[in-house]
């Protein structure tokens, strides 16, 4: 589908102060090359506090950068989802995989968001998952519910639970894994999530469902119940990959929670069966516990 295109707007930072306005595009929006960026530039789509710009301005910290993206055709993606829970307050929705949840990487309109708000206009959700995962996302309809819901989202007071398929047999029947997640350098993208030292603290909590030793690969597989105790973008696909069971078909993270070298996948790729299963908490408004539960994927049905 086409889009109606979207105004990409920033506010220059300190740090890039002195720049030329061509190479801070380039090096904000590094999906495409700076040529590419100057015939954006000369089809009068980026204005500076207001200006039509040409690219070889130098940028000042404070001024407002816009960028007037023409619109295009989206990436396809499917255009279904599932009511789980719905109330004057709460909506949680069972998110096919392929769809994204919030617009980016070349998604505007085809998102859950979209989808969602057509049908429950006040709905905004409290979380997000990846565009190849699938499962349980909880949106809140009023702002205090989404108030007491992003206070308590990375506590124990609310629990998440995914099923994920992972390479490899695993030799224990539970992990604790708390490999730290910060970005790393990308030659894509300029940088991306992944397991590294100086990352920020995080857990997750893996036990195995199922073990497989015949697959495509001839290394075998794990099915793994993963609970989350943090936030991080991308955890489960790192965690589970740092300890040596990346998920199957996931086309960026390798046996360390590392961007796998010379591999094109970029973080939204799909390929992968991760799925947010379970989810429990109390109503943000009333106290009633919830337990909410998001079927599994066709793709789990062949897996023990």
């Amino acid at each position: 589908m086409q889009n109606r295109g979207y105004a990409y707007t920033t506010i220059i930072g300190s740090n890039h102060h002195g720049q030329t306005l061509l190479s801070h595009l380039a090096s904000l929006y590094p999906h495409s090359s700076p040529q590419a960026w100057q015939q954006n530039l000369n089809n009068g789509e980026v204005t500076l506090n207001g200006v039509t710009a040409t690219g070889s301005e130098l940028v000042t910290s404070g001024q407002t950068l816009i960028w007037n993206r023409p619109p295009w055709i989206e990436p396809d993606a499917p255009q279904h989802f599932e009511v789980l829970f719905d109330d004057p307050h709460l909506l949680a929705v069972n998110k096919p995989s392929g769809l994204p949840t919030l617009p980016g990487g070349g998604f505007l309109e085809n998102t859950l968001l979209r989808l969602v708000q057509k049908q429950f206009p006040t709905a905004n959700p409290v979380h997000r998952l990846g565009r190849g995962t699938s499962g349980i996302v909880l949106f809140a309809k009023t702002q205090q519910a989404a108030s007491n819901l992003e206070a308590n989202w990375n506590t124990p007071k609310i629990q998440k639970i995914y099923r994920a398929l992972a390479q490899n047999v695993a030799l224990l029947d539970a992990y604790e894994i708390v490999t730290p997640i910060g970005l790393v350098p990308h030659p894509r993208l300029g940088s991306v999530w992944a397991a590294s030292p100086g990352g920020k603290p995080s857990k997750s909590l893996a036990k195995v469902i199922a073990r497989s030793t015949s697959n495509t690969t001839n290394a075998g597989s794990t099915t793994f119940e993963v609970s989350l105790y943090s936030g991080r973008p991308h955890q489960i696909r790192i965690h589970l990959a740092s300890i040596g069971h990346p998920l199957v078909g996931d086309p960026l993270y390798g046996c360390n929670g590392q961007p796998i070298e010379n591999l094109p996948g970029l973080p939204g790729d799909g390929g992968y069966l991760l799925h947010a299963q379970f989810l429990k908490l109390h109503h943000p408004i009333t106290g009633e516990q919830i337990h909410l539960e998001a079927a599994l994927p066709p793709g789990f049905s062949l897996l023990p």
